[in-house]
């Protein structure tokens, strides 16, 4: 049972520390190309989504029009997500601080990880509502066209991690 529980502990920390990685890594990122995360150039370049929301708006063909609402969603939503991208990245920095103290203290670990996931829900809301609206702007074909690709997308990520699970059994 103890052994259990400090299993589940370590995952959840480790999972908790690879998501504050990976926010502060796109913070970094975002920094360095100076957009903070939104509103770089039209949809194909850096920003919010940036090359991705690019590489998808050429695979859905989106107009003219199409793309102009798409950058007015994303420049209304930028204020939404800095502070929570921010926060983020300090509590992982926090984290980080905290870990590398020496002596472990498991109720600030605690603490720390509650302000992440909260951070973490928020940014996902964000995301989701962004995402609910940017859906909105496509054609019924385009609906299903991105459907697709996601589902194309989610497929790959499947089959890709139980590659790796197949490879650490060995």
């Amino acid at each position: 049972m103890k052994s259990t529980y400090f299993k589940a502990l370590a995952i959840a920390l480790l999972f908790g520390v690879l998501v504050a990685i990976g926010v502060s890594q796109t913070v970094k990122r975002a920094h360095m190309r100076g957009d903070a995360m939104f509103g770089g150039e039209m949809l194909g370049g850096p920003g919010f989504g940036g090359h991705m929301l690019g590489h998808l708006a050429r695979k859905l063909d989106l107009t003219d029009a199409q793309q102009a609402q798409v950058k007015e969603i994303i420049v209304k939503e930028k204020p939404a997500f800095q502070p929570l991208i921010l926060q983020m990245a300090q509590k992982h920095q926090q984290m980080r601080q905290l870990l590398m103290a020496g002596a472990f203290d498991e109720a600030k670990v605690r603490e720390l990880a509650s302000q992440q996931t909260q951070a973490m829900t928020e940014l996902t809301v964000q995301r989701a509502r962004v995402e609910s609206e940017l859906f909105q702007v496509l054609t019924p074909d385009q609906k299903t066209k991105l459907t697709t690709i996601i589902s194309q997308h989610e497929q790959r990520f499947l089959d890709h991690m139980q590659g790796q699970r197949q490879t650490e059994s060995q």
